[in-house]
């Protein structure tokens, strides 16, 4: 079973926190991220918590911005058979995303050209 339930949540924000830190974390108001263990993770590491309005997508415009590419260059074309097909489809689409994908916002650079942690 696939959901967005707190421990899921909880295991992709380490993954993502062993990549580098963010001054904010920004997200809408699901009981996964408003949960107690979620938004303490964020403040011992620093991280100021903001949360979108309800029925606000222009709030988090930048990660609305990323689903869109996610869905139009990846999912819809790919059209995945099952969950496995979508999982591997998007484990291959995220780093090119990263580190290949030039972003027009990012002055023609990538994420991680841009986000890298610092030495």
């Amino acid at each position: 079973m696939t959901t967005l339930d707190t421990a899921f949540c909880l295991e992709a924000l380490d993954e993502a926190l062993g990549e580098g830190v963010t001054e904010i974390f920004n997200s809408e108001q699901g009981s996964q991220f408003t949960s107690e263990e979620f938004t303490h993770r964020l403040t011992v590491s620093n991280i100021r918590i903001s949360m979108d309005g309800g029925g606000r997508a222009h709030d988090n415009i930048f990660v609305e911005g990323l689903w869109r590419s996610v869905k139009h260059e990846e999912v819809y074309p790919a059209q995945y058979m099952d969950m496995i097909d979508a999982r591997s489809g998007l484990a291959r689409y995220f780093p090119f995303y990263n580190h290949e994908r030039r972003h027009q916002s990012l002055g023609r650079k990538t994420p991680a050209e841009v986000y890298a942690r610092q030495g």
